[in-house]
């Protein structure tokens, strides 16, 4: 029987045990950045809610995931510990993202969804790791499904089904 581990706004979860699987809920315009270690079968997963932490450090005490610019420098040094401590993750890592809609923003004031793309995706490129597919934006939420034995990356809505990523 799988164990699910469940990933909230500004969690993340690293896993390379093949009964995991690990999920989040309701993306609109916050976005998951998965990341799939293939040499040692590592899965993490970040549900992001905000592009710079900047507008408020001190949500970064108790959630570093929730910032892109926090976020990803700790669910890497995470992973890490967990495939190659010491050693690049670089080698074998694949990045895939999902989210960045507009849910609720219908004039687009604010672009929350896009602003987090382009500061991930920033943020990804100077590290060398571009994401290798997303499927991002749209006006729907998603859900995010990785099991970890497999490291399939499936995203569903009420609204569009199930589909692989």
């Amino acid at each position: 029987m799988p164990k699910t581990q469940v990933v909230g706004v500004g969690e993340f979860a690293v896993s390379n045990d093949p009964d995991t699987v690990i999920k989040t809920f309701a993306l609109g315009s916050c976005v998951a950045v998965i990341f799939l270690h293939k040499p040692t079968r590592t899965v993490g997963l970040i549900h992001v809610a905000l592009p710079d932490s900047s507008i408020n450090p001190d949500i970064v005490k108790d959630r570093p995931g929730y910032f892109a610019d926090t976020g990803i420098p700790v669910i890497l040094k995470k992973m890490a510990l967990c495939t190659m401590p010491g050693k690049s993750l670089s080698q074998g890592m694949v990045v895939k993202i999902a989210g960045g809609a507009n849910v609720l923003d219908t004039n687009n004031t604010f672009n929350v969804g896009k602003r987090n793309v382009l500061s991930l995706k920033k943020i990804l490129w100077s590290l060398g790791m571009g994401p290798v597919a997303e499927d991002v934006g749209g006006s729907f939420s998603r859900t995010v499904t990785v099991p970890v034995g497999t490291g399939k990356i499936v995203l569903s809505s009420p609204t569009k089904g199930e589909w692989e990523l």
